[in-house]
């Protein structure tokens, strides 16, 4: 279906893409956050308890800090070091794609699941903002994989990997994980029949199996929460730590009860697929829309020719996630993996049973979306964040020139859709991964002051701030939390001292009676809210606010 040198070649430059990525300052909120989490377990040697700022931090469990603090161990503290399990899990996702394509259909449709996975929009996203996530995401479908290759084939080593990895996702993320692995090996053996699978003596080491794998994270658990019934979290105390991972976890998300509500809008992950899953969105759309008629035509008759694994996974899971009351983007990576299988399976029909009109609808299509990827470049390159430089300006040109010489070589359909939907995605992220999110991180207060205070040799452990709010970059680039102050605590203080402030609490110094000798000011921007003001220049300066850093004597 695509020749090797093609495929890897599409493979290298997708990886360079999320190479390019990992050494992107981190962004605030969650990916900042979740590495100052790593960071005090590694400063502090202490692998069991889990906080966020001062507050102890029940919310999700283990895995995701320890892989991170794992690699601030090995590489030390630095953004990209931070990156790398999320990156590496995700290669793992993109390469369970190839495996389940391959178990499902054939070899030519698992590679291509895996470049639909690798380059689909949130999937790169999840490369540079990472949250739990990503792992998450790549050992569900691993684990997925390799318990439907145990159903196939029965084999001991299967269903050993495949707890593995079901218990690796667990203590990232909790019950989740388990009900999105669960959900389509479900509706694979409604379809195929094949439940003797599961009444075998090898169900029970798989399980003993998990149970170890989980085990270091429900003891963790143990010993910060079941131990210590006086601690009061969220409001509460005798809070477990085993019984909220559990039992607790999923049905608080559900329901909103702790972590707020953010939405009911129960269409919410319908709309934002149409972006996550970009630019694959309506093959992905066509996709499943194809099988759901064959199988209502088949009245859900068991034919080997098909699998019912990924549509009915997808739809269970989109069903389960959109009744939950708090929403958030990333929650639809846990289906792109099974997305991407089919996908690819519905690409590879179309060229096998030579569709040349549907090819040339599904072209078109890819041209345009294409179309609206270059528009979008030239946008940013040239009017939201202008080039700096005539290097970006030619590398920017050979990348073009490169993607029009393939629109306009003539070659089969089904080729070009391939390699012009990659290089969709290669062009929009290698333009957000070394251009875009750079400029955008000048706007990140902490970040943009870290760089300040490193320059000036301002003492770390010797900056305040006057209230309990997060400082997330700040804190992880100076490497060390900024410490909570009050201006009774200031007036108490020897002075100089270091504060950090908004342009209220900075107002509210000077009318106590405060002085200071030096300050310096950064732009402040929640730069993963973006609107239209802020990517306009001409309004920028109208939604900025500031930081302040000054030094009171």
């Amino acid at each position: 279906m695509i020749s090797n040198t093609r495929y890897w070649f599409l493979f290298a430059i997708l990886v360079l893409v999320y190479v390019a990525g990992m050494f992107v300052t981190l962004f605030e909120n969650d990916s900042a956050q979740f590495a100052v989490m790593a960071m005090r377990m590694f400063q502090e040697n202490d692998f069991i308890n889990l906080f966020k700022g001062t507050q102890e931090y029940l919310d999700k469990p283990h895995m995701h800090y320890w892989l991170a603090a794992l690699s601030f161990k090995i590489f030390g503290i630095h953004d990209w070091a931070y990156r790398i399990p999320g990156i590496l899990a995700t290669l793992l996702g993109a390469y369970s794609c190839y495996g389940l394509g391959r178990l499902l259909y054939n070899k030519d449709i698992g590679k291509l699941a895996s470049l639909i996975f690798l380059s689909a929009q949130t999937i790169v996203l999840g490369g540079i903002d990472v949250r739990t996530d990503a792992v998450l995401t790549g050992f569900t479908i691993f684990a997925i994989w390799q318990l439907t290759a145990y159903i196939e084939k029965r084999t001991i080593w299967h269903i050993v990997l495949g707890a593995i990895g079901a218990g690796v996702a667990f203590s990232t993320k909790g019950q989740i994980a388990l009900v999105v692995i669960g959900l389509p090996l479900l509706c694979h053996l409604t379809y195929t029949r094949k439940w003797k699978a599961f009444i075998n003596w090898r169900v029970l080491v798989a399980l003993i199996v998990f149970a170890i794998v989980i085990t270091p994270m429900l003891y963790a658990y143990y010993l910060q929460f079941d131990l210590h019934p006086e601690k009061v979290i969220r409001g509460r105390n005798n809070r477990s730590g085993i019984l909220f991972i559990l039992w607790e976890q999923s049905f608080e998300r559900l329901s909103g009860e702790g972590v707020g509500k953010n939405s009911s809008d129960y269409f919410f992950f319908f709309h934002t697929f149409l972006w996550v899953f970009l630019p694959w969105t309506i093959i992905g759309l066509t996709a499943y829309w194809c099988r759901a008629k064959t199988f209502l035509k088949m009245r859900f008759k068991f034919n080997p020719k098909y699998e019912f694994l990924t549509i009915g996974g997808i739809t269970l899971i989109f069903l389960l996630i959109s009744f939950a009351q708090f929403k958030l983007p990333h929650y639809l990576n846990i289906t792109i993996p099974l997305f991407s299988v089919l996908s690819a399976s519905y690409l590879y029909s179309v060229y096998r049973f030579s569709k040349n009109k549907t090819t040339k609808v599904v072209l078109g299509i890819q041209y345009f979306i294409l179309s609206l990827v270059f528009i979008a470049t030239v946008l940013i390159c040239f009017f939201v964040f202008k080039f700096e430089s005539t290097f970006a300006y030619v590398n920017l040109c050979i990348l073009f020139a490169i993607i029009v010489y393939f629109c306009l070589k003539r070659e089969a359909y089904y080729l070009r859709i391939i390699t012009l939907s990659v290089y969709s995605s290669v062009l929009l992220n290698a333009v957000m991964n070394t251009h875009f999110y750079p400029f955008l991180l000048k706007f990140q207060a902490g970040s943009s002051m870290a760089h300040i205070v490193e320059e000036n040799k301002i003492p770390v452990d010797n900056i305040y701030k006057l209230s309990d709010r997060h400082t997330w970059a700040l804190d992880f680039y100076n490497k060390n939390p900024v410490q909570i102050s009050s201006m009774k605590k200031l007036e108490e203080k020897e002075k100089d001292t270091w504060v950090y402030v908004t342009d209220k609490e900075l107002q509210e110094l000077r009318n106590s009676g405060f002085d200071w000798d030096r300050q310096f000011t950064v732009d402040q921007f929640r730069i993963t809210r973006l609107q239209a003001k802020f990517l306009d220049p001409i309004t920028r300066k109208k939604v900025l606010k500031k930081m302040h850093l000054i030094h009171v004597y």
